[in-house]
């Protein structure tokens, strides 16, 4: 058994980019203006969004668990969104791949202040996010087939159009520990 640990560095624009985009005031984007606010209000778009009408929104208290990553996910029809509701949390994330399972090698650690969101890339592999407090809110957009392709449960694994969620443990033998 292989064990590989991160230290949870902090998310800016730049580490977060092979991942997905922050969704932060501090992102680089053009400012469009309102026609009827004008200068009051700046409005920023510093990703592009994916989804159909099948996204739904929702609240997902977290409360503190081993921080100890034995399964990665990924979505092939939406870009997962997370946003903290002024609360901290941590996320351990692989680039987006075409193989069966991510590069654990090319894995990071992120910690998110609670002052930015996270808009992942189409197919990063993910594990759901870590409180790093007594407990985390985030807001997340997500896909209803998401949770449909939950409930496919292959052994402790499950499969579906929108999600592929593997044990990395019985797959390649390898924990990931994180420390924050």
């Amino acid at each position: 058994m292989r064990t590989l640990s991160f230290r949870a560095e902090p998310a800016t624009v730049a580490n977060i980019a092979p991942f997905g985009t922050l969704l932060s005031p501090a992102a680089e984007a053009p400012v469009i203006r309102s026609p009827f606010y004008g200068d009051t209000v700046a409005i920023r778009k510093p990703g592009r969004f994916v989804a159909d009408d099948t996204l739904e929104i929702s609240v997902a208290t977290i409360h503190p668990r081993p921080l100890r990553v034995s399964w990665m996910e990924r979505h092939f029809l939406h870009t997962q969104t997370f946003f903290p509701l002024g609360t901290p949390f941590a996320m351990v994330l692989a680039p987006p791949s075409e193989d069966e399972m991510p590069d654990l090698d090319t894995a990071r650690a992120f910690l998110f202040d609670g002052s930015a969101g996270l808009m992942l890339h189409v197919g990063t592999w993910h594990e759901f996010p870590f409180a790093v407090a007594e407990v985390a809110q985030v807001c997340i957009l997500i896909r209803r087939d998401t949770a449909r392709d939950l409930r496919h449960k292959q052994g402790n694994e499950a499969r579906g159009p929108d999600l592929d969620k593997k044990d990395i443990v019985a797959r390649a033998g390898v924990t990931i520990e994180l420390a924050l």
